[in-house]
């Protein structure tokens, strides 16, 4: 274990994945948010495939057991990335990555209705106060549905964000029980060819010949995103999940940033509270799950005959 090697690679791959929203986001005003999602899943098929052979695993990494668990967690992660990008092209990028950061919250509900997890008064406390953090970004957003068009386009953004941060959680289930009998790299070759297959059921909804500026963009967002998704695979080589994972909040240092920089986006007060209280939330039910962690570890090691 190398936990500064896992934390830097997560850094690195949180970044990127900044990055290529921010990609996405300039080009979303020509490109429809299904040809965008087939040009981030399409072009990061190569990258993947090149981390494969490196690593020797082009044959066994993408044997799989469960071909409908791919799928089914194809189908919902797509629409998730989908929902993002279409509400990427209504909102502020530092907004969108707050409203992203309902996902991890309802992994926690999710996992509870639908794998049996036990979760605690505490956790439910902290998911609580999470959704709370969600509704104050969110509040803003939903008073402006009747106004003017501008107003109630980001109010409609806002609600597929959240709708596709609610997929994003159920994809995570999904990827729970898939971890279960599959290898990380199928997982992630599988998801990009399924939600490229996928992205081309929206060519009739209006694909457009997108100009030179957008396509380096786009391609640009799938090779990044490839890379990305390797960095943060690798990651949990080197450092447990409760070490690296609050690194994923980081994000919003780097949306804000480039949200100001190249968007002219400005946070609101209101967003960075709600965005905040999120973090706190997220941050808390990770410690906690250290925290469980360790005493199960303890428990069975307690078990464990001696000599």
């Amino acid at each position: 274990m190398n936990p500064f090697k896992g934390i830097a690679l997560k850094l690195c791959a949180v970044m990127l994945f900044i990055v290529m929203s921010a990609l996405i986001k300039a080009a979303s005003e020509h490109v429809p948010p299904g040809q965008a999602v087939f040009f981030r899943s399409f072009f990061a098929i190569p990258v993947i495939f090149a981390w494969l052979a490196l690593r020797g695993e082009m044959r066994s990494g993408l044997k799989v057991e469960s071909r409908m668990g791919h799928f089914w967690r194809g189908v919902v992660g797509t629409t998730a990335m989908g929902l993002m990008f279409a509400g990427l092209g209504l909102l502020p990028l530092p907004e969108v990555t707050a409203l992203g950061y309902a996902a991890p919250l309802l992994v926690v509900v999710f996992a509870a209705m639908f794998l049996d997890e036990k979760v605690g008064v505490f956790r439910i406390g902290a998911v609580a106060l999470g959704l709370a953090g969600v509704l104050i970004v969110l509040a803003p957003r939903l008073t402006t549905l009747s106004g003017p068009n501008v107003e109630t386009a980001q109010a409609v953004g806002a609600v597929l964000v959240l709708l596709g941060a609610t997929c994003a959680a159920l994809a995570q289930i999904y990827i729970r029980k898939l971890v279960r009998t599959e290898r990380t790299s199928a997982i992630v070759f599988y998801f990009s060819l399924t939600s490229t297959l996928l992205s081309l059921l929206t060519i009739p909804f209006g694909w457009v010949i997108p100009g030179l500026t957008e396509t380096v963009f786009l391609i640009s967002a799938g090779i990044l995103g490839g890379v990305a998704q390797i960095f943060l695979t690798s990651a949990y080589r080197y450092a447990d999940v409760s070490v690296i994972a609050p690194f994923d909040y980081a994000s919003m240092l780097f949306a804000i940033a480039i949200g100001y920089v190249f968007f002219d986006e400005v946070p609101t007060q209101q967003m960075l509270i709600g965005g905040g209280l999120v973090i706190l939330a997220g941050i808390t039910i990770i410690l906690r799950e250290r925290q469980l962690g360790l005493k199960r570890g303890r428990a069975r090691s307690l078990k464990t005959p001696q000599g």
